[in-house]
């Protein structure tokens, strides 16, 4: 039983640790996508302008 517990922990450990990397990862892309529609945004704000 004792082992069960211990393989279990383990794998909530790195089931944990993996899910943090992919949020980290997905965070970036939607901040690279928020940086993408920005510049956007402003280059019809410019064209809009002149």
């Amino acid at each position: 039983m004792k082992h069960l517990l211990t393989l279990l922990s383990i794998a909530i450990v790195a089931t944990t640790l993996s899910a943090c990397n992919t949020i980290s990862g997905a965070g970036r892309d939607v901040s690279a996508a928020g940086r993408e529609v920005t510049k956007g945004a402003n280059t019809v704000e410019r064209k809009i302008q002149n």
